[in-house]
């Protein structure tokens, strides 16, 4: 069953590039990005690994973790690394997940359960579910989901500026508007009625429909 927003992410022991990690110890206190991939050594991903690792840093600055997943074992993640490095200029400095018996894939809704339980022999375009981006936070619940075709590289500015608002609407009762980037114009969640909102905003609101309160975004 294919797991969605509001779930507890589903937790699990693997190998990585980078030791064995129990998800949801490794994941703490912080948050974290999840992002999948059907095979190593494809060409796009290839680009998407060499730009989470140029990233990173941004990341690191919002207390959020980086970790991949491809179903292939570990040994063929470091070797992949080298590839990414010479081509992207850069190499993954974050865990890289060998799923190589599918349970982490399947558990997480990504291969059905009657995928096999090995990765042996499987190719990119039977792997091509595994190839999503969530975001976890601090509670182990999963934020954000986004499944991507092969052929389309992913937007990782996106899921930062997503990041973002989640972190600021986790603090305050705020929603962010369309294409809304940091320190942009808020809205007033809902939830929040009227005399409510003025104890918070006492200088007011900008209404043009009484659903609709904007606000700078909150400190």
């Amino acid at each position: 069953m294919a797991v969605t927003i509001g779930d507890k992410a589903p937790d699990f022991e693997a190998q990585t590039t980078e030791g064995k990690i129990k998800f949801h110890d490794w994941v703490g206190d912080s948050w974290a990005v999840l992002f999948s991939h059907p095979k190593d050594f494809t060409p796009v991903c290839t680009t998407e690994l060499g730009r989470m690792a140029k990233l990173k840093p941004e990341f690191d600055k919002r207390n959020t973790k980086i970790i991949g997943l491809s179903v292939d074992p570990v040994d063929r993640h470091a070797d992949w690394a080298k590839d990414i490095e010479e081509t992207q200029g850069a190499k993954p400095n974050f865990p890289m997940i060998g799923d190589t018996d599918l349970s982490i894939s399947k558990a997480w809704g990504m291969l059905p359960s009657n995928a096999g339980d090995t990765s042996e022999g499987r190719t990119a375009a039977t792997n091509q579910t595994v190839r999503n981006v969530y975001i976890i936070g601090p509670d182990k619940q999963i934020k954000l989901l986004i499944a991507y075709p092969m052929t389309t590289g992913r937007n990782f500015d996106e899921v930062l500026r997503v990041l973002d608002s989640l972190q600021l609407t986790a603090k305050h009762k705020v929603a962010t508007p369309v294409d809304w980037k940091h320190g942009d114009d808020v809205i007033i969640a809902g939830s929040v009625s009227d005399d409510d909102a003025k104890k918070t905003y006492p200088n007011g609101w900008k209404s043009p429909k009484p659903y609709i309160r904007i606000v700078p975004q909150p400190k």
